[in-house]
């Protein structure tokens, strides 16, 4: 039985990992807090690992203290900067971190996806769709997708936009200059549509999280694979999912 913790209880995704961890018979939820809590109740409680599903602001304040104690991590946070990964890769040493931007495997499959069809398009452009809740732009998974493609393939054709009437319309560049479009709406979940094109064709990558359900099977993999692990930090589930 791996003993866990969960924090970001009080929140949606919190909540529901609370739930799938308590529901699974390989895990056992020992401590959960909310924004009100401290970490140091997982270090009494003696977790082994802690799920963390809080904002970008609080994995930095928290992360130190489980490392510290020898805790494993397992961060659904997205907002974290190249910074913030050399941080936790030079806190975890006495323990494991993985840090995953999107716990639904379809997400991860999308990415690879997107990946092996990038060296065989000219243009391409990522639209990601998040409920009105989400706080950061663009989401961690759009980041991981675009870099990704721009790894497989540095040969795009440039923007033919001369100008824009209105500031921003052709979205954010990610790398290689693929550009990047975030929607926030009520109703949605997570989605995102990976579009290319090429002289008289297109492809779609499409993935929709239509329920937050969708990321607790990736979450629960990753908790108990990290603490198998030595010290160190995985950054993405594919990596935990050996994709």
């Amino acid at each position: 039985m791996i003993k866990l913790g969960v924090c970001g209880a009080t929140g949606r995704m919190g909540a529901e990992a609370c739930r799938a961890v308590e529901a699974d018979p390989e895990t056992e939820l020992l401590a959960a807090i909310g924004s009100a809590g401290s970490v140091a109740e997982f270090v009494e409680a003696g977790v082994e690992a802690v799920v963390d599903f809080t904002v970008a602001e609080a994995v930095r304040s928290n992360m130190g203290v489980l490392a510290a104690a020898g805790i494993h991590a397992v961060i659904g946070t997205s907002g974290l900067g190249a910074d913030d990964l050399d941080d936790l890769r030079a806190s975890f040493v006495r323990s494991h971190c993985v840090v995953a931007p999107n716990f639904a495997v379809g997400a991860v499959l999308m990415t690879r996806f997107a990946a092996v069809a990038a060296p065989y398009f000219d243009t391409a452009e990522v639209i990601e769709l998040h409920h009105d809740r989400k706080v950061d732009a663009p989401s961690g998974t759009a980041m991981v997708t675009v870099e990704a493609m721009a790894e497989a393939s540095d040969d795009w054709a440039p923007d033919p936009t001369a100008s824009e009437s209105l500031p921003g319309a052709r979205g954010g560049r990610g790398p290689a200059g693929i550009p990047v479009h975030s929607v926030r709406l009520k109703g949605l979940v997570a989605h995102q549509e990976v579009l290319l094109g090429g002289p008289g064709e297109t492809l779609t990558i499409r993935h929709d999280t239509i329920d937050r359900s969708a990321f607790m099977p990736g979450m629960l993999l990753a908790a108990k694979r990290v603490v198998t692990l030595g010290p160190g930090l995985t950054v993405g589930l594919g990596e935990v999912l050996g994709i």
